[in-house]
């Protein structure tokens, strides 16, 4: 378990906010567990279109209610919702908790386009609810050390990021597969991710241009396809003058179940978050001086529930609307750009 998860807090049910879960596959029961285990808030209200999906959920919380539907869920009287669901379902079931004085913690991507995210955003900020969005990577004790190295200015003046996720597998459920449910393919489900390291490494400068190429099954699309993409690459040049490298994908024959690195080179150094054996869990940081290599971080490090227990625990202290959601809204304008939109 992480360092979140062992931290069990100790003020009791009473004071803490009660949740609901909406989507209880296997990511919304993980996030579920990491939240409960962490201690800061209850689950008062589970739903899921699966009853066996809500049944394994309610071994973690066999005092929640098992309710049909999201307002059932909001009329629960939770404080806030994570949410679990399908991509294209994200943008609607975070507004309509928000317009209820429901706080939200969401999985990615936030929506499918930035108009969506947009949307969102300035629900929670009119609500004055705390959002949150399931970043997790941002989370790793890695990140976080090569993140702390950037703003110290231990690498000097950044020029250059690269950045992959390789998925050998791809995902399992056929609604990734329909662009107009997913919002786009292995960019939208895991390109999100580096994009987001990037900018947040960085402290969020402007992205200046795109420039991208996107396949399906090894055979270029063209702009606005009407299929989703399973490899891409782009280039962002960033208004600093950093270019910001990334490719991603699902089914790659890369000889690992993964490939997950983020690379980061500055003028007195580079820094780079790297999995190792193919896992997509455990990861290694490391900072170069020349030929010279310093460890930052080393598994393990089970980091996979800390942004959902870090939302619940701000929650918790009565937090509201965050400016910095406003960064998500930068990360959907990005990947727009790189689809063409």
């Amino acid at each position: 378990m992480s360092e979140a998860l062992e931290n069990t807090a100790s003020a009791p049910a009473a004071t803490r906010p009660r949740l609901g879960f909406l989507g209880l596959g296997w990511i919304g029961r993980q996030r579920m567990q990491a939240i409960l285990v962490d201690g800061a808030a209850t689950a008062a209200a589970i739903a899921d279109a699966a009853p066996e999906m809500c049944a394994e959920a309610r071994t973690l919380a066999p005092e929640a209610a098992v309710v049909g539907s999201m307002d059932a869920l909001l009329d629960a009287g939770v404080d806030g919702v994570v949410i679990a669901t399908p991509s294209a379902l994200h943008a609607e079931q975070a507004i309509a908790a928000l317009e209820r004085g429901v706080a939200v913690f969401c999985q990615k991507p936030l929506g499918r386009t930035a108009a969506e995210a947009r949307a969102l955003v300035d629900a929670a900020r009119a609500a004055d609810r705390l959002l949150a969005v399931d970043l997790s990577y941002r989370f790793t004790a890695g990140m976080r050390a090569i993140r702390e190295v950037v703003a110290g200015g231990g690498l000097g003046r950044i020029y250059a990021v690269d950045l992959v996720f390789h998925n050998a597998y791809g995902p399992d459920k056929p609604w990734f597969y329909d662009l107009a449910l997913a919002g786009g393919g292995c960019v939208m489900d895991l390109g999100v991710h580096l994009v987001d390291l990037a900018l947040w490494t960085l402290d969020f400068p402007r992205v200046a241009a795109v420039q991208a190429s996107l396949f399906a099954g090894g055979v270029p699309l063209p702009a606005r396809a009407d299929r989703v993409e399973d490899f891409a690459t782009a280039t962002l040049s960033l208004e600093t003058g950093v270019s910001v490298r990334l490719a991603c994908s699902w089914r790659l024959p890369a000889g690992r179940d993964a490939v997950i690195e983020a690379a980061f080179y500055g003028a007195d150094g580079g820094a780079a978050l790297k999995n190792v054996g193919g896992s997509f869990y455990d990861f290694t940081a490391e900072r170069y001086r020349g030929t010279a290599t310093e460890t930052l971080a080393v598994p393990p490090d089970a980091w996979g529930g800390r942004a959902a227990a870090d939302w619940a625990r701000r929650l918790a202290g009565g937090e509201r609307f965050d400016p910095a959601a406003e960064r998500l809204v930068d990360v959907a304008q990005a990947l727009d750009r790189i689809y063409g939109r």
